[in-house]
């Protein structure tokens, strides 16, 4: 039932976006959706198998294992279902964005990444190209953060569909109008605001790391509110990386070369 839930909104979050991206996209692709998706979508394809049949819903399971014996600070504390509910979405987002902070700063963890922001292009299909071994990082991860926390289980599962959902909405090539957008990063992560993540530029690279709400790049001073050269201006992907790779290539690009010039660089607040 977990597994169901979380595909049928991740397939219906990303058959709006593919519709949106195709009737209004916020900026042209320099490459083909043919010949990007089937990179993007194979790999999609592999980690879903690949969890699948290994660790599938191993979040879920800790949050259960946690509840059924009392461990983690939510067991240990006395506080009102809402409020337990609250702070285990609330600890799970952030400590997704520690995550995504830690990958960028840590080179073989960015060695992993990098396959992520080795795509030219943006859409809603960059929100689901991850290397497995990242994703079973990923989900370790979440594992001692859900124990540690002794998180809501239901809470769980809500949160990995708002992850999911909203990798695939923040990573979209749509076009919003820029006051409505103005006012939706104040609370949640915009196409735009992430946008600026996929940048070629080191400095633009290393900011808004969130993927949910937009407050901890606020309050980490990693906000940055638009890229030097404007949306439709800058320049998609990694410097070292200009062409476009395959399935295999991807797959074993973390184990290729040096891990890249991507020295960790936290930007000031930008108040908008």
């Amino acid at each position: 039932m977990e597994s169901l839930a979380r595909f049928s909104v991740f397939l219906g979050v990303f058959t709006a976006m593919i519709l949106w991206e195709f009737f209004r996209p916020r900026r042209f692709l320099s490459r083909s959706r043919r010949e990007r998706w089937v990179t993007n979508l194979g790999i999609t394809f592999l980690d879903m198998a690949l969890v699948r049949v290994t660790v599938g819903g191993a979040a879920y399971a800790a949050a259960v294992f946690a509840a059924e014996q009392g461990v983690g600070l939510l067991h240990w504390m006395t506080l009102p279902p809402w409020a337990s509910v609250v702070v285990t979405l609330l600890v799970l987002d952030f400590a997704i964005y520690l995550q995504h902070v830690m990958v960028h700063a840590v080179p073989v963890l960015w060695r992993l990444h990098r396959v992520h922001h080795a795509d030219l292009g943006f859409d809603a299909t960059t929100g689901l190209r991850f290397h497995p071994i990242e994703i079973f990082l990923s989900l370790g991860l979440k594992v001692a953060v859900v124990v540690l926390l002794g998180a809501v289980p239901w809470a769980v599962v809500t949160f990995e569909i708002i992850l999911n959902a909203s990798s695939v909405f923040n990573h979209g090539n749509v076009a919003i109008p820029e006051p409505i957008d103005h006012w939706l990063r104040w609370a949640i992560v915009t196409p735009d605001m992430h946008r600026i993540h996929h940048s070629t530029r080191v400095v633009e690279t290393n900011s808004n790391f969130g993927f949910s709400v937009s407050w901890w790049d606020r309050l980490c001073g990693t906000y940055r509110a638009a890229p030097a050269l404007g949306q439709t201006g800058m320049e998609i992907g990694l410097s070292d990386y200009r062409t476009p790779l395959n399935l295999g290539e991807l797959l074993l690009l973390p184990f290729q070369g040096d891990a890249g010039r991507t020295p960790f660089a936290g930007t000031r607040p930008v108040r908008v």
